[in-house]
């Protein structure tokens, strides 16, 4: 069942079902691009400053997801995503950065970890593949952005690695979500991409695949030379070897590029469209 469903109403908001269901203390999702006050190229849900858009127009949009979810915009908290594996943890003093403006986001940043109730952890996609995590035992949430050059840095891994640092969870207890993303039936890459993802595929035991997984890349049918790669596949199994239980990992059905009616894909629209948001929090109480 895909786990990533759309509510009724707008804006659109596809919520991470089963956690919606089991989870009463966090809320955590999707958006798409419909309901927002944004036009062409952008229309009309865009939540990022950084893709051109009227950044009154961003504010407006950040504003109506915010309260849409039970936030406020002073909740919001995001960082600069430059295709890393850096991750920032939030404290109280954090609230709120990188709401209003980019200069005061967490710089250089590409996953966001924290137990502070009240806090909106927010990233931006337009195919790259949103990461989900919370540990139910220490309540912690946790957002982590990778397009290829993220997942080959094993960001999940990472985000495993700081949550059980930070507030000594441990990995069979963390639940973890893989978002709306860029599918392996669209995402052709080349021999450059392929390296790198060959040197990682080396470390990602069989054994700790889903029984009847995909495959992480198959020949592409325009081109020998390229593959389509599989960015979901590749980063469950890497959540797997970092000790995620298979059964804690949802995993959406979704494709950007296949959906960009629904959906921003910076593949489909020659990169000159808005960005969906994920989100995760923890309310208050």
């Amino acid at each position: 069942m895909e786990p990533f469903m759309r509510s009724d109403g707008t804006p659109m908001l596809l919520h991470l079902e089963p956690w919606r269901e089991k989870y009463n203390a966090i809320t955590a999702g999707f958006t798409g691009r419909e309901g927002g006050s944004g036009t062409k190229p952008y229309d009309s849900f865009n939540c990022a400053f950084h893709v051109g858009d009227d950044p009154a127009v961003v504010l407006s949009n950040r504003k109506l997801l915010a309260e849409s979810l039970g936030f406020g915009l002073q909740s919001w908290t995001c960082g600069e995503q430059t295709h890393g594996k850096d991750i920032a943890v939030i404290t109280e003093q954090d609230r709120g950065k990188g709401s209003l403006d980019r200069s005061t986001a967490f710089q250089a940043t590409d996953g966001l970890l924290t137990n502070v109730p009240g806090v909106l952890l927010t990233s931006f996609y337009a195919d790259c593949v949103p990461l989900y995590f919370y540990d139910p035992v220490h309540s912690v949430v946790g957002l982590a952005h990778a397009g290829w050059k993220g997942t080959v840095a094993e960001i999940a891994a990472a985000m495993v690695d700081r949550m059980t640092q930070e507030y000594g969870s441990r990995p069979e207890d963390i639940q973890a979500a893989i978002g709306p993303s860029i599918g392996e039936c669209c995402y052709e890459v080349d021999d450059y991409v392929m390296d790198h993802v060959r040197r990682l595929e080396a470390g990602l035991n069989p054994l700790m695949m889903v029984e009847g997984a995909p495959d992480l890349y198959r020949s592409s049918d325009k081109d020998s030379s390229k593959s389509m790669l599989n960015l979901k596949e590749m980063n469950q199994r890497i959540m797997i070897k970092a000790g995620i239980l298979p059964t804690h990992i949802e995993c959406t059905t979704w494709c950007t590029s296949c959906n960009s009616d629904l959906f921003f894909s910076y593949r489909k629209e020659n990169g000159v469209t808005g960005r969906m948001t994920s989100w995760i929090g923890i309310k208050e109480s």
